[in-house]
């Protein structure tokens, strides 16, 4: 549900559902933090700051009483979850995403889902440095130069680099686009996701701005300010599918050379990823995959127009010329890396 069109649909449902995405036990909540914890936290000044910025990521119309009630919730599960993970360092743009997962989920639950995504998805971006950070940025001009050479080179000649998907990243979204459904739509998807699956849909950004960018002089101020404006009326649904359909065909061990040094992407919550894979075992979706294929082998080709340069991939052949025909190849990274299941899938699928 939540990598299909419209995701999860209501809050209601994300209350059930994203738990589960992240392997959660709901019954098991972190303690209350202490009456002290605002004095003893050195971050404390840095987020009351953040916090009382953060006035447009509430519900227009909330009263003052209510809003100001949830920005103190909001400053409490933000330093109780560093206060139980000293080796997290906070970031601007992480109450963000924290107030997101207030705003659906309520405080108690808030907290040990932030908790559990902050030691997994946001991991890098919690290092006492931004190096991990950068290298994360580093996969966007690779995606890009996959499916638009003439697009990427053009990005290169401007020396536009990637600071401007950095807010994107590191917020997923949720502090520049003004709509929250659609960053809890984007919340779905990213949460059934491989963590860089926000990069790839960064790069389907800039991607479906193609003509918008090339009409631009190729300078980094006239890019640069293009970019960084993040258009408020994206074909979400369309872009999500695409980010999926571009994670299968070129995943993140593919872009490692280009991206940065290899030994680099061992150290980033990418590569540890699989601790959080081994946890979530009971989810893979080799099951709900082979059902909904079998019964969409009968209905019409939907795949996606993406234009790529020509490569071979023995993956790509067998699975994405026919999982994701049916699916979106979005399916396919679900807790599970599809490199990793989809050989026995297909052996099961095409015997």
């Amino acid at each position: 549900m939540a990598i299909s069109e419209g995701g999860l649909l209501t809050d209601e449902i994300r209350r059930k559902v994203w738990p589960k995405l992240l392997n959660v036990d709901t019954s098991d909540p972190p303690p209350v933090s202490g009456n002290n914890l605002r004095q003893m936290s050195k971050d404390y000044q840095q987020v009351l700051l953040d916090v009382r910025r953060s006035l447009r990521r509430f519900p227009p119309g909330m009263p003052k009483e209510q809003r100001e009630g949830l920005q103190e919730e909001l400053i409490d599960i933000i330093l109780l979850v560093l206060e139980r993970n000293p080796q997290l360092h906070y970031y601007q743009g992480y109450h963000d995403i924290v107030v997101t997962f207030l705003l659906v989920v309520g405080e108690k639950l808030a907290t040990s889902l932030v908790e559990k995504l902050s030691t997994h998805h946001l991991r890098d971006f919690m290092d006492r440095t931004m190096d991990n950070t950068k290298h994360i940025l580093n996969y966007l001009m690779p995606i890009i130069d996959q499916v638009n050479p003439e697009l990427h080179d053009f990005m290169q000649s401007a020396e536009v680099g990637t600071i401007f998907a950095l807010s994107w990243l590191i917020t997923w979204f949720g502090h520049v686009l003004s709509d929250f459904r659609h960053v809890v739509r984007l919340y779905d998807f990213f949460l059934a996701c491989h963590p860089l699956m926000p990069i790839y849909f960064a790069a389907v950004i800039v991607l479906y701005r193609e003509q918008e960018v090339l009409d631009c002089d190729c300078d980094m101020a006239s890019v640069h300010h293009l970019l960084s404006q993040i258009p408020q009326d994206l074909p979400y649904e369309t872009l999500i599918s695409r980010a999926g359909d571009l994670f299968v065909q070129f995943p993140p061990s593919e872009l490692a050379r280009e991206a940065a040094a290899q030994q680099q992407a061992q150290k980033t919550a990418a590569s540890t990823f699989k601790d959080f894979e081994l946890a979530s075992a009971q989810q893979r979706p080799d099951m709900v995959l082979r059902q909904r294929f079998q019964g969409l082998l009968r209905t019409e080709d939907r795949t996606k127009d993406v234009l790529t340069k020509p490569r071979t991939n023995r993956f790509v052949k067998l699975a994405v010329m026919g999982l994701t025909v049916a699916l979106g190849a979005a399916a396919l990274a679900v807790v599970k890396s599809a490199l990793e299941w989809a050989p026995k899938f297909q052996l099961q699928l095409f015997p």
